[in-house]
């Protein structure tokens, strides 16, 4: 692994980590990581791809992780960044990555946030397929039961309330998603109360964005995500209108485990189940690529 630092052409710089295999190089795969979640978090299952012979790049959006400001001690107050600055982000790692080897297929592997930003890629022609794994839409209603109960409070009082204090979201004092640009989670905020979700809330520009994208998009979805729904998915998967797209429901039990959730899927405990799953998956994305996008046909793991 060796870590770099990508600069924007609006003087943004992003916390890169590439990690590349040791023989030969099948496929490229970006990581786009959930809200709030370090791409620190990845870097188990990112060496596990490696053995896999796929070249892995891993990023922190701008304002998280490794790339928030250095200046004021790194704090996001006075801070601007939206989500669609985000989906720029990703789009670069993409061009990057692209770049590097542009011979061999580049694939995405969004969890949750990561799998929703795709659909405001400007260039979408440059990826083979997305895996999309514990995603869906945000929007409150589509949340798991548990989620939903306390959600009404976290978007009409703590966000509004914590983010005029401080100028932006302090999730790590407040143990909520994590600290966030002040643009993210209003946008975020106003996207998770439309009940079409960021297709909702941004309009006509963002469902025809989405609907640009003809890459083949495979998701997999948790049985027991404590804040992911299968409706929820089925809504995401639905806004790739013009993509073949396909579903795959996993159940811990499938894996001989008692909980998988919104997380598990990225935790070494799960390098010798659920991991190898994913050259299936990659087959999967190649296969779905002749089908027609109408329909999200269901499997079980």
């Amino acid at each position: 692994m060796r870590q770099e630092t990508l600069q924007l052409d609006d003087g943004t710089q992003l916390a890169l980590r590439i990690y590349e295999p040791i023989g030969p190089q099948r496929a490229s795969v970006v990581i786009g990581g959930a809200m709030g979640v370090r791409q620190a978090f990845y870097e188990p299952f990112a060496r596990w791809l490696t053995q896999e012979g796929l070249s892995v790049w891993t990023f922190d959006y701008r304002g998280s992780g490794d790339s928030r400001p250095a200046t004021a001690g790194g704090s996001l107050r006075g801070f601007e960044a939206d989500l669609f600055d985000w989906a720029r982000d990703y789009e670069a790692v993409i061009d990057a990555a692209k770049a590097a080897r542009s011979d061999r297929p580049l694939y995405l592997l969004g969890h949750s946030l990561g799998a929703q930003l795709p659909g405001f890629l400007e260039r979408p022609q440059q990826v083979d397929g997305l895996i999309s794994i514990a995603a869906g839409s945000g929007y409150w209603r589509e949340n798991a039961p548990r989620l939903k109960r306390s959600i009404l409070y976290f978007w009409f009082f703590l966000v509004p309330l914590a983010t005029r204090l401080w100028g932006y979201f302090p999730g790590r004092k407040l143990k909520k998603v994590g600290d966030l640009p002040r643009g993210v989670i209003l946008q975020w905020r106003r996207w998770c109360l439309n009940p079409r979700y960021s297709v909702g809330a941004e309009g006509a520009a963002a469902a025809r964005s989405y609907e640009r994208v003809r890459f083949p998009v495979l998701a997999l979805s948790m049985t027991d995500d404590e804040l992911m729904t299968l409706e929820g998915t089925e809504s995401l998967l639905s806004f790739y209108a013009g993509a073949p797209r396909a579903m795959q429901r996993i159940a811990p039990a499938d894996v001989q485990a008692r909980h998988i959730g919104h997380f598990g899927f990225f935790r070494e405990q799960f390098s010798l189940s659920l991991w190898p799953r994913l050259a299936d998956s990659l087959h999967r994305l190649a296969a779905l690529t002749s089908a027609a996008p109408s329909g999200v046909p269901h499997t079980t793991a």
